[in-house]
């Protein structure tokens, strides 16, 4: 059996949740103050995911990058493969917040959006 605590970030509060495991299965969860922050500590544990905020090349614009993020968080671990495919993304002016740049990136069914808009220079 092992104890997991874990500090919630959904909301201000900031709980301290305690998510007990046994066998790669959750038993019980304790601390949270809302089902917001069960379902995040319950998430945390299985499979923890992040939004991933970063910029790519752009090619013919006012700006030389483009400010990008995932549309939707990504499982934890492919957070260095996805910024190593990043690294290789060149987009062409003009481009609009919310304009897909890069669709279902490596297969996660998660599309790396646009969060600024790029003019033609």
């Amino acid at each position: 059996m092992g104890l997991k605590e874990i500090t919630c970030i959904v909301c201000p509060l900031g709980c301290r949740i305690q998510v007990e495991m046994e066998g790669g299965e959750i038993k019980s969860v304790k601390g949270y103050s809302c089902s917001r922050g069960l379902e995040y500590a319950k998430n945390e544990v299985i499979m923890p995911k992040r939004t991933i905020t970063t910029s790519v090349r752009a090619i013919g614009g006012h700006l030389p990058l483009l400010s990008v993020r995932t549309k939707e968080p990504v499982p934890k671990e492919k957070i260095p493969e996805i910024m190593l495919e990043l690294a290789k993304v060149e987009v062409k002016a003009p481009v609009k917040i919310g304009d897909v740049v890069v669709k279902n990136i490596l297969g996660t069914g998660v599309d790396i959006i646009a969060t600024r808009n790029l003019y033609v220079k």
